[in-house]
């Protein structure tokens, strides 16, 4: 029996080991509780976002949320948008972007990240500011069998 789909199943290929360039991005920001880097309030953080989405007839392309870890006690969301949404932190963010997917465990993203940190060396680039991009909720992941896990960053050249 299929269960209902909350998240969309992801694709990795657009993402794998890509550079875009992005140019005033729309994104709105909102902000999650945690306890040692562990996410409280993801998922009602998340329904918030969605529904101001909702209320704004807006979409989110991709499906993307990205997450910066800027302490052990918080967590910022962007969630990309096609337009501005009503009552939200909305924002652009613009650079030059790195992808890379990952699938497994969230006990492995120390081993993600240092190779990530690698591959941005062999390409030249100095990572400026790091996202995780969770691509689904923990049910849709084990339902697809897939755990993908994006990091972004925004990069320059290494002189």
């Amino acid at each position: 029996m299929q269960t209902e789909e909350c998240c969309p199943k992801f694709d990795p290929v657009p993402w794998q080991e890509k550079r875009f360039d992005w140019h005033d991005k729309l994104f709105v920001k909102d902000h999650v509780f945690t306890l040692f880097y562990m996410p409280v309030n993801f998922g009602r953080t998340v329904k918030r976002l969605f529904r101001k989405l909702e209320a704004s007839d807006a979409t989110c392309p991709d499906n993307m949320i990205l997450s910066d870890h800027t302490s052990k006690w918080n967590m910022d969301l962007y969630m990309a948008v096609d337009r501005p949404l009503k009552d939200a932190e909305n924002l652009t963010l613009s650079g030059h972007i790195l992808s890379k997917v990952y699938d497994g465990p969230y006990k492995d993203t120390g081993k993600w990240c240092k190779d990530f940190e690698a591959f941005a060396e062999e390409h030249k680039l100095k990572i400026n500011k790091w996202f995780m991009w969770y691509t689904t909720c923990p049910k849709c992941a084990k339902k697809y069998g897939k755990n993908y896990v994006g990091i972004l960053a925004k990069t320059n050249y290494l002189l």
